[in-house]
């Protein structure tokens, strides 16, 4: 039987094409990834041969691309090697197979997309790069929303969306496979190496790839990174873990320093970052179940910032009321000591029914992980909780920015986090109450006297600068005899300035050389005079000062980064003019 081309879906995006070949229970299946080419084949159940050969439109980063395979389809990532360009075709000829179907967001808006796929496309790296061992199904994340762009995002397969990419990842439920899914409390744990081996690691703020090791044990007190809950950071002996990831059933360890293999080693845990994400995403459980009870708001995604976290809630709009009796219900749940249990169900028990999710995966396997607040809420979720509404302490609600889609992001704080902002508000009051010679009652009203008069004395210094600049010109002027050139270097003034110099003195004879600003760093200049001599010198002198100016009509202005080469440009504009004439 002759082969045939597979039916391929394509996703581009801000730094990575996705290419998805839909051939079911595949088998002898061959990927062949290049710079500039891809080839693709395999045989599906029946025995039909699948062919694809693609010249890619653009080079791709072939060390940094992966496959992987499922019974519905393989599915190809590939790094773009000029990221954040969009492809316009997937093959360098302008063609479109017949066999090639395109995602229809491909040329939509990227904003906000660039987050998304850095924060997820390690992690998916991660879940490739085993693709071919025949192990149990990976680990799944929350159900209870789509992740909101963030370290903590994992993406969905092209592969399980049934032919489209939606512009969030999908997040999926995930059994306690963990340590610390087990016990979320532990912070000391002894286990053993069971694998070791080097590789690199992207810092989140980018820069260099930070070379070390992926150490994977028989079990973990550390949570790897996933739905919407950052990983957690901690020792494996003496060793800094640098981050945590998950790949299918295993969580992988960054580290700077190799670990043998069947070593017995002892975890600890950062409890204070443990701890902290613990309480926000707890309180993002709470503040999410309370708001569709009262007000039947939707959360679509979320994301635990570092300083605050945001619900993404499906409402254009969010009333200052609403947030006020939000705030108030979800603390009276936590002053009413609410239980929080977890607890696992299998796959097909109807009682999953009533759980809040957005539905399993068609390749789930296993038990499911359920987060109960008692009375409240029942949500499939893979993060780490506390045991008691009380554990949240307190949360409090910072009010709405306006989403996208029509959509409203609530902020919010939770427990330890609304004592450390209280704090912070607290010294900034004290330091207010210092410098402003008032109580906090006042400081709203001295700070607008303090604009007011700061605006006067603005207004005030401006109209002496534009006196300054007029008595220059006329005692220019009422001089016998006129030099062709006039240079001046203020530290005060700006562009205003030295156009009234230049108004007030014309420019259809002299040549004029204006500067302001701090004599040994960046400034402003201005070069006017007669239009043949300004289109001349304007560039020569920019080059001077080592900066960037435009000009018409005789006058070239910019800004200059070398203020002390101001001799040197009036050496040139001498040499121009000749004979010399002296500074003014």
């Amino acid at each position: 039987m002759a082969r045939q081309p597979a039916k391929t879906l394509w996703y581009d995006r801000p730094r990575y094409v996705f290419l998805e070949f839909c051939v079911e229970y595949s088998r002898d299946v061959k990927v062949v990834i290049e710079d500039q080419r891809l080839v693709f084949s395999c045989k599906n159940a029946d025995g039909v041969e699948f062919y694809n050969e693609i010249n890619l439109y653009a080079r791709v980063n072939s060390k940094d691309s992966q496959e992987k395979r499922s019974d519905r389809s393989i599915t190809c990532f590939m790094r773009k090697w000029k990221e954040k360009v969009a492809w316009p075709r997937i093959t360098k000829e302008n063609i479109k197979p017949a066999w090639l179907f395109v995602d229809f967001d491909n040329w939509r808006d990227w904003e906000g997309d660039e987050e998304v796929e850095r924060a997820m496309v390690e992690q998916y790296a991660e879940l490739l790069e085993k693709v071919t061992d025949k192990g149990p199904p990976p680990a799944m994340d929350d159900l209870d929303v789509t992740p909101r762009p963030s370290a903590a995002a994992v993406p969905a397969s092209p592969a399980s969306l049934g032919g489209r990419r939606p512009r969030q990842p999908r997040v999926r439920a995930a059994a306690m496979v963990f340590q610390c899914q087990r016990d979320s409390w532990a912070r000391q744990f002894a286990t053993r190496v069971v694998s070791c081996r080097e590789a690199e690691l992207r810092p989140e703020g980018g820069g260099e790839p930070v070379r070390g090791f992926q150490v994977v044990l028989e079990d973990t007190i550390l949570f790897p990174e996933g739905g919407g809950q950052p990983d957690d950071r901690g020792l494996i002996g003496a060793v800094p873990v640098l981050r945590v990831t998950r790949r299918g059933s295993e969580a992988v360890h960054f580290v700077r320093a190799a670990l043998e293999p069947g070593a017995a080693v002892l975890l600890s845990l950062d409890w204070e970052r443990r701890f902290d994400h613990m309480q926000q995403h707890s309180g993002q459980h709470l503040i999410t179940a309370i708001a569709d009870q009262m007000f039947g708001f939707k959360t679509t995604s979320w994301e635990l910032g570092r300083q605050r976290s945001v619900i993404e809630l499906d409402t254009p709009s969010v009333t200052a009321e609403q947030i006020e009796a939000l705030e108030r219900s979800v603390n009276e749940k936590i002053r009413e000591r609410v239980p929080v249990r977890v607890r696992e169900l299998a796959a097909d028990d109807p009682e999953i029914e009533t759980v809040r999710s957005r539905g399993l995966p068609d390749d789930h396997a296993g038990p499911v992980r359920v987060v109960d607040i008692e009375g409240i809420d029942s949500n499939m979720c893979c993060g780490t909780h506390v045991s008691n509404l009380s554990d949240l302490q307190v949360i409090k609600l910072l009010g709405t920015e306006k989403g996208k889609k029509n959509k409203t992001n609530l902020v919010f704080l939770a427990g330890n986090r609304v004592l450390k902002s209280i704090e912070q508000s607290h010294s900034t009051e004290k330091a207010l109450t210092s410098l402003l010679k008032n109580g906090p009652g006042e400081h709203v009203e001295a700070v607008k006297r303090l604009q007011s008069s700061v605006k006067l004395l603005q207004k005030n210094n401006l109209n002496l600068l534009r006196d300054i600049a007029v008595l220059i010109a006329r005692d220019f002027k009422s001089k016998p005899v006129q030099s062709q050139l006039f240079v001046l270097h203020r530290k005060e003034g700006d562009s205003e300035f030295m156009n009234i110099i230049a108004n007030e003195i014309g420019t259809e004879e002299t040549l004029l050389f204006l500067t302001v600003g701090d004599e040994h760093e960046a400034g402003l200049f201005l070069l006017a005079g007669p239009v043949e001599a300004v289109e001349n010198l304007g560039p020569r002198v920019a080059e001077l000062l080592e900066g960037k100016g435009a000009g018409k009509r005789g006058r070239f202005q910019g800004k200059a980064t070398k203020m002390s080469r101001r001799g040197e440009v009036q050496a040139l504009l001498q040499e121009f003019i000749s004979p010399r004439c002296p500074e003014v």
